[in-house]
């Protein structure tokens, strides 16, 4: 082999190697449980911008396992779950990395952030209080479902549900576990029927003349009275009051949508571009509009429906604070038989 025939592979070989990497530069990998369609707003709005391409792989459980399955070989960039019980795992795993980025520690609240970087918070969701409509509170206290004065009129889905694990591991994180074994006590008494069903059930049911309040995430409000639900539910929203409730001593608690980077990401540059374009104003507005959540970030625009439920106060405590007792607060769902 001549010298020059020898300098011909290594160039070629070399332009070949960088547009290999032209290539890998100009995509992300995205592993998410949240659905395609509620996100797909958001990742065109994204290429659009850059130019980078989005690839998904939507899986409804199992991400965590997956990821770690993979192992260094795993595609995976970005990691988005829709519960920060399921962020707070992928960490626990050991499948993410710690990302420093003045931009997501500009826009994202320190208490909706993992102190070590490890997850971020992208969008916002309030447990709220459902009412009939002849009933108006101008203030209400998650502690008051346990008031006495309520019993056989509060409806609610499973207490093992994430939503409802995560409020009592917030009770259980604020007020320790004898008091929100006490707490839950209060409120499985004041039921007015077995705990099940979903959130827009209880909107349902209250309609029904079921029962006079209960538990439902704020976004629901959203898709039934827009009518996104049918028209059945929008009747359903329609017969309901909301309040946002708050803590005795504290403000409203709430779970999140959000996001990690893959210990292993390929397109870890792109994955950390991707991250810091979904808490720009611009995503963070289709945030809203997509499935009526509120922003994470503070001013970003509000759906209109949820706009008029009024002013979010997240209380203080640190998601990941809450989150170490999920396992505390659902084996006290069955210590009491809440859904018995």
């Amino acid at each position: 082999m001549t010298r020059t025939t020898l300098f011909r592979r290594l160039t070629l070989s070399s332009l070949g190697l960088l547009l290999l990497g032209a290539v890998q530069a100009s995509e992300v990998n995205l592993y998410t449980t949240r659905e395609a369609g509620l996100i797909k707003p958001l990742l065109d709005a994204y290429t659009s911008k850059t130019g980078i391409k989005v690839n998904t792989v939507f899986m409804k459980d199992g991400l965590p396992e997956r990821v770690a399955a993979e192992g260094k070989q795993s595609p995976a960039d970005l990691l988005m779950a829709v519960d920060v019980n399921a962020l707070v795992e992928l960490s626990e795993k050991n499948v993410t990395q710690a990302i420093k980025s003045p931009a997501l520690e500009a826009a994202i609240p320190a208490n909706l952030r993992d102190a070590g970087g490890h997850w971020f918070a992208l969008s916002v969701r309030a447990r709220t209080l459902y009412t009939a409509k002849n009933i108006t509170l101008s203030s209400f206290t998650y502690e008051d479902l346990a008031d006495p004065k309520y019993k056989g009129k509060i409806c609610i889905r499973a207490g093992q549900h994430a939503y409802n694990t995560a409020l009592i591991a917030h009770i259980i994180a604020k007020d320790g576990e004898a008091k929100a074994e006490q707490w839950l006590r209060g409120l499985k008494a004041n039921l007015a029927r077995k705990p099940g069903g979903g959130d827009r059930d209880v909107a349902r049911d209250i309609m029904a003349g079921i029962c006079d309040i209960g538990l439902g995430n704020s976004y629901y409000v959203g898709l039934m009275r827009s009518g996104a639900g049918g028209p059945e539910q929008q009747k359903w929203g329609d017969a309901i009051n909301v309040v946002l409730p708050s803590f005795a001593k504290g403000g409203t608690h709430v779970n999140v949508s959000g996001a990690a980077v893959a210990k292993y990401a390929p397109n870890k540059d792109n994955a950390v571009k991707l991250l810091e374009f979904l808490v720009s104003d611009e995503a963070q507005a289709l945030y809203a509009k997509a499935n009526f959540e509120y922003p994470v970030k503070k001013g970003a625009a509000l759906d209109p429906i949820i706009a008029k439920l009024g002013t979010l106060n997240i209380d203080s405590l640190q998601l990941g604070d809450i989150a170490k007792y999920r396992k505390a607060a659902s084996l006290l769902v069955d210590k009491v038989g809440f859904d018995n």
